[in-house]
C-alpha cells in the first residue's frame, strides 16, 4: 500500500512536473515573444531617435531660415519706412515748387502788365515827340516869315530843344527799362521752364518711388505668407516630435513593465527549480527507502 501510494504520488508528481514543464515551455515561448517584441520596440525606438535627431536638425535649419527671413522682413520694413519718408519729402518739395511756379506766374503777369503800361507810355511819348516836331516845323516857318521876332523865337526854340532832349532822354530811359524788363521776363521764363522741368522730373521720381513702394509691399506680403507657412510647418513638426516623445515614454514604461515581468518570471522559474530539485530529492529518498 505504501508503494502504491508512493507510485500514485510519483504519478501525480510526474503529471505535475509535466504540467510545470509545459507551463515553463509556454512561459519560455512567451518570454521569447516578449524579448522579440522588446527587440522590435528597441529597433523602433532607435529609428525614432534617429528620426528625432533628423527632425531636430531640420527644425534648427527651419529656425535659421525663419531668423534670416525675419531679419530680411525688418530690413524691408525699414526700407519701406525710408521710402515713405522720401515720398513725403518729395511731395513737400513738389508743393514748394508748385507754390514757386504760382508765384512766378503771378510775378510774370505783373511784369507783363507793367510792360504794357510802359508800352502805352512810350506810345504817348512818341505822339508827343511827333507833336513837338510839328511844332518845330511851324516855328521854323515862323522864323523864316518873321525875322523881327528872331530873338524871341530863338529862345523858344532853345527851350523847346531842351524839352525835346529831356523827352528823348526819358524815351531812352523808358526803352532801357523796357529792355531790362524784357530781359527779366526772359530770365523768369527760363526759370519757369527749369521749375517745370524739375516738377516733371519730381513727378517721374515720385512715380518710380510709388512703383518701388508697391513692389516692396508685394514682397513684404509674400514674405509674411511664407513666414506663416513656415511657422505652421514648425508647429506641426513640434507636435510630431512631442507625439514621438510620448511614444518613446510609452515604450520605455512598457520596457520597465516587461523587465518587471521577466524578473518575476525568473523568480518563479527559480522557485520551480527549487521545487523540482526538492521533488527529485524526495524521489531519490523514496526510491532508496523502497529499495
Amino acid at each position: 500500500s505504501i508503494i502504491r501510494r508512493q507510485r500514485q504520488e510519483l504519478k501525480l508528481l510526474i503529471a505535475e512536473l509535466k504540467d510545470r514543464d509545459k507551463e515553463l515551455n509556454d512561459m519560455v515561448a512567451v518570454h521569447e515573444r516578449h524579448i522579440q517584441a522588446w527587440e522590435d520596440d528597441r529597433q523602433k525606438i532607435l529609428t525614432l531617435a534617429e528620426r528625432c535627431s533628423l527632425l531636430t536638425s531640420e527644425l534648427n535649419e527651419r529656425n535659421a531660415i525663419i531668423t534670416s527671413l525675419t531679419k530680411k522682413l525688418k530690413l524691408l520694413e525699414s526700407q519701406h519706412n525710408d521710402s515713405k519718408i522720401t515720398l513725403e519729402n518729395t511731395q513737400q518739395k513738389f508743393k514748394e515748387l508748385a507754390q514757386k511756379v504760382s508765384d512766378s506766374s503771378v510775378h510774370c503777369q505783373a511784369l507783363e502788365e507793367q510792360n504794357q503800361s510802359l508800352h502805352c507810355s512810350i506810345l504817348e511819348l512818341s505822339a508827343k515827340t511827333g507833336q513837338l516836331q510839328a511844332r518845330e516845323q511851324e516855328l521854323l516857318t515862323v522864323l523864316q516869315l518873321k525875322d523881327k521876332a528872331l530873338i524871341e523865337t530863338t529862345d523858344q526854340i532853345t527851350e523847346v530843344t531842351s524839352k525835346f532832349k529831356t523827352l528823348e532822354g526819358a524815351l531812352r530811359a523808358a526803352k532801357l527799362e523796357e529792355f531790362s524788363h524784357n530781359r527779366e521776363q526772359q530770365d523768369l521764363e527760363l526759370t519757369l521752364n527749369d521749375v517745370v522741368f524739375q516738377v516733371n522730373k519730381m513727378k517721374d521720381v515720385l512715380s518710380e518711388k510709388m512703383k518701388e513702394n508697391s513692389k516692396h509691399q508685394e514682397e513684404i506680403s509674400h514674405l509674411k505668407q511664407e513666414n506663416g507657412c513656415l511657422r505652421s510647418e514648425l508647429i506641426l513638426a513640434v507636435e510630431e516630435a512631442q507625439r514621438k516623445d510620448q511614444l518613446y515614454q510609452f515604450a520605455k514604461s512598457k520596457q520597465v513593465r516587461i523587465e518587471k515581468e521577466l524578473s518575476s518570471l525568473r523568480q518563479v522559474c527559480v522557485k520551480q527549480q527549487w521545487d523540482l530539485h526538492f521533488l527529485h530529492v524526495n524521489l531519490d529518498s523514496s526510491q532508496d527507502s523502497r529499495q
